[in-house]
């Protein structure tokens, strides 16, 4: 019972004010829906530019496919246990109405959302909780604007959908939700007009005034530290952009247009720190709450982007490409690149997408990934939620058994690991990075993990040392698609897809080859193989070497 208080303390004590009373207002307050006829649609528009498309996620004209698993409305509903609840929320988000060849399946679309509005009555159920309320109505403005046409059944639906937003918005997550709240108030406020649509406009662009600041870092990414929700977060701001344009009259006070001025200066480095953080095959790093196709791919985010005027981002492909603000390094040298985890779990006020994942890397040699995270296939409450957000499942070092950062629940963090003695440099030729974490220090008292990365033209170099004598292990995870073989038990090679063979040792100790698993998509498990070697002496070294 202590300890569940101690936890309990360890995580409510970094919450925000806002999301207490937030929290108290959301569960005792119940307000109704307003049926009132909706505003007028707004005219006027400039111009519109093609959205960001994801894949297609309708298998049929009541069927989808969300993270990897199908399912048949005449089956399943809308409701119940028979999926998840982020399969739910998939369900009521239509983002098919703008996904790739959407434009074929749009007798679909038009059914749907009128079985939708049928089907799911204002303030009842999960579709009409306040983050797929938002993503909703978001979606269905992005589809008219690109010239589709609402009845009227459908635009009133719209109005009372987004009147319901402004009396459920999510103070009490803040966040990503919070700013998904404004997005979809600032979409609604300009797509209709008159008074009820400006209060809408102006409270939607009030919160963003203040959580973009807060949001996004000054190196360009995302406060929540993953890049998944970081391209997220770049999608909405360049949606921002995007409808801004197509109503240029309701930006016509400098107020409003300084605020877009801002969202058009901050783009450029959110692209950036999105290539940062990527692998040469193009797609994200999985760290911490990361899995692909969930937001855009990043080609598509560059080329729409693009469309509204910005320049695809360009980084050097060789040297130290450091994000101070977020914590995380990109060193490039050769035929490899390094991304480095130097960074905290996230806002201590929201860690929730944070794993504790402190000190760990991935690795590409060759443009093929190497070591890898192991990625996010679940939410929810689970055994494999809590697993995959553990220090096991990452290229990390664990002592004791235990989490460098206390991470419970499904989103919960308690004490969380501090980085300390941050350095990344360049000494002649070779590329340094370097931290510390405290996040032990509950385990053992005083104890720290510090560890260095150096990596050469043909080699990487990973140091491992913990200040206090404890059980340690190091893993280092592998991708499904590179072979292991241990030569000896502290030796061995990887074998690449292309036939490029690395070779690996230890020292002092030896190594193990563990079974492990990969999630780079939400409902997906491949098998590989992680490297294990313990802390002897309370250091270990590990040396990778290519041609």
């Amino acid at each position: 019972m202590l300890g569940r208080v101690g936890l309990l303390w360890r995580t409510l004590r970094y919450l925000q004010p806002v999301q207490i009373f937030g929290r108290v207002y959301f569960r005792m307050m119940r307000p109704r829906p307003n049926f009132l006829p909706g505003p007028r649609p707004r005219a006027g528009r400039g111009p519109y530019r093609d959205v960001a498309r994801r894949s297609a996620r309708m298998l049929g004209p009541t069927k989808w496919r969300f993270l990897n698993e199908d399912g048949e409305l005449t089956e399943i509903g809308w409701q119940n246990d028979q999926r998840s609840k982020l399969w739910r929320y998939n369900q009521h988000y239509f983002d098919d109405l703008n996904a790739e060849a959407g434009q074929d399946r749009l007798g679909w679309h038009m059914d749907l959302v009128a079985i939708w509005i049928k089907q799911n009555p204002a303030a009842h159920g999960q579709g009409w909780e306040p983050y797929p309320t938002s993503l909703r109505i978001v979606n269905w403005v992005k589809w008219t604007c690109a010239g589709q046409t609402l009845t009227p059944d459908m635009m009133h639906s719209l109005a009372v959908q987004t009147r319901w937003l402004t009396k459920r918005l999510e103070w009490h997550l803040l966040g990503n939700h919070l700013f998904a709240n404004a997005k979809a108030l600032v979409h609604a406020g300009l797509f209709f007009e008159g008074p009820e649509a400006e209060k809408w406009l102006e409270k939607g662009l009030a919160i963003l005034a203040k959580e973009l600041p807060e949001q996004i870092l000054s190196d360009g990414g995302q406060f929540e530290l993953t890049p998944m929700y970081h391209a997220l977060a770049l999608e909405d701001l360049l949606d921002l952009v995007n409808i801004a344009s197509a109503y240029p009259e309701a930006f016509a006070a400098p107020a409003r247009s300084i605020q877009v001025d801002h969202w058009r200066q901050t783009i450029p480095a959110m692209l950036r720190w999105l290539l940062a953080m990527s692998h040469p095959d193009g797609r994200i790093a999985l760290f911490s709450d990361a899995a692909f196709d969930i937001a855009p791919s990043n080609t598509a985010l560059y080329d729409y982007a693009s469309r509204l005027g910005f320049a695809r981002p360009v980084i050097d492909e060789e040297g130290i490409l450091d994000l101070p603000a977020s914590g995380f390094s990109r060193l490039a040298k050769g035929s490899a690149v390094l991304l480095a985890d130097l960074a905290r779990i996230g806002p201590d006020y929201l860690p929730g997408h944070g794993h504790a994942d402190t000190l760990s890397f991935e690795l590409s040699v060759y443009g093929q990934r190497v070591f890898v995270n192991s990625g996010t296939s679940v939410y929810g409450l689970g055994q494999e939620r809590q697993r995959q957000r553990g220090t096991p499942a990452h290229n990390t070092v664990t002592v004791n058994g235990a989490n460098s950062s206390e991470v419970w629940s499904g989103f919960r963090v308690g004490a969380r690991a501090r980085i300390l003695d941050r350095r990344v440099v360049q000494d002649d030729n070779v590329l340094l990075a370097s931290a510390s974490h405290d996040g032990y220090g509950r385990v053992v008292t005083g104890l720290k993990h510090k560890r260095d990365f150096r990596l050469t033209t043909r080699s990487l170099t990973i140091n491992d040392q913990i200040s206090r004598p404890a059980q340690a292990e190091a893993r280092f995870h592998l991708h499904p698609a590179v072979k292991a073989t241990l030569s000896s038990k502290a030796e061995g090679h990887l074998l690449l897809p292309d036939g490029q063979k690395l070779s690996f040792r230890v020292e002092p100790g030896a190594l193990r080859l563990e079974p492990a698993t990969w999630h780079p998509e939400f409902g997906i498990s491949q098998d590989t193989h992680c490297l294990v070697a313990a802390l002897d002496d309370q250091h270990i070294c590990l040396t990778l070497e290519w041609p």
